[in-house]
């Protein structure tokens, strides 16, 4: 999931001439919410979110490190993402409610009940550290 997540943003981040308004323009449902994303002053701002937003979940998913909110966040994109594309019951061709977005989101939540960065990667060394552990909302995101 994290290399996924890693290859989707940093392909992104390297191409400076990507842009989510194509992907945005093609929405299928909550235009109205889709299309203000679209304005001038906030499509950049989407581009860099999704951009650094993919990049930075794959990151932490990567080193196991601040899986907590990685797996809220990453949810949150994917249902961004599902949502566009949904013609009600089908988000695809060949597809009937559940597509990879759908999937994507189970897997990650999946991650975060099974505590997967402290099992796996360096969530139990950052809950370790006295200065994390000192501060419990720290804690609580890099745990």
């Amino acid at each position: 999931m994290g290399w996924m997540f890693f290859y989707a943003g940093i392909t992104k981040v390297l191409n400076p001439s990507w842009s989510a308004e194509g992907y945005l323009r093609g929405a299928k449902t909550f235009t109205e919410f889709y299309n203000f994303l679209l304005t001038p002053e906030i499509l950049p701002v989407v581009n860099f979110l999704n951009e650094w937003g993919l990049t930075l979940i794959g990151v932490s998913l990567i080193l196991g490190a601040g899986v907590r909110i990685s797996v809220v966040l990453g949810s949150a994109l994917m249902l961004l993402y599902y949502i566009p594309i949904l013609d009600f019951p089908y988000p695809n061709a060949h597809a009937y409610i559940v597509d990879e977005h759908i999937i994507y989101i189970f897997a990650l939540l999946l991650l975060g009940a099974m505590n997967a960065g402290h099992t796996f990667g360096l969530g139990r060394w950052f809950s370790a550290r006295s200065f994390i552990n000192k501060r419990p909302l720290l804690l609580k995101l890099l745990g």
